[in-house]
């Protein structure tokens, strides 16, 4: 009796992952490294910014990152975003399976526009979220410019009365 068998060709993908994984962590053992160092690396966390007439914000994920380990600074027009995020040695460390948070510290640095005004700066963290809110200076917030609608018709007047000559 023949027996049919779906073919998956992503089946064998896990199997190959799990290999390679198992023989870089081999070699770096007999290098004379250790398990920590693979995990801990220098690592980029997601940035979102962006912009209103008021201020300009960031928000950086740094989840799993005390706020003690966070440091923001700004100095000649750069704003500097460092941290670490630690990696917390277990008893069980020798059951992990996989490991794919990324440990280790972190700069991001952002060149800021003119129009901030490098005095009005605030930080909070939420829930794993950084959030840096940069205020703009008074004299870079867009002003509104009425336009007077009386002295359009007056312009309006005279044009008619000229033609109106002309005919």
């Amino acid at each position: 009796m023949t027996v049919l068998t779906r073919w998956d060709p992503f089946r064998e993908f896990t199997t190959l992952q799990e290999r390679m994984n198992r023989l870089v962590r081999d070699q770096y053992r007999a290098e004379g490294g250790s398990e920590e160092s693979l995990t801990t690396t220098n690592f980029a966390p997601p940035v979102d910014v962006y912009e209103d007439e008021h201020s300009i914000t960031l928000k950086i994920e740094v989840p799993g990152i005390d706020e003690k380990d966070i440091d923001v600074r700004i100095e000649n027009n750069t704003l500097t975003v460092h941290g670490e995020r630690k990696f917390e040695k277990e008893e069980k460390e020798e059951n992990f399976r996989r490991v794919e948070r990324q440990y280790g510290s972190f700069t991001r640095q952002f060149t800021l526009p003119n129009t901030v005004d490098p005095e009005q700066v605030s930080a909070t963290y939420d829930k794993g979220v950084l959030k840096i809110t940069l205020a703009k200076k008074a004299e870079a917030k867009p002003k509104q410019i009425k336009v007077n609608v009386g002295s359009e018709r007056t312009l309006e007047g005279k044009e008619s009365k000229g033609a109106g000559r002309a005919a």
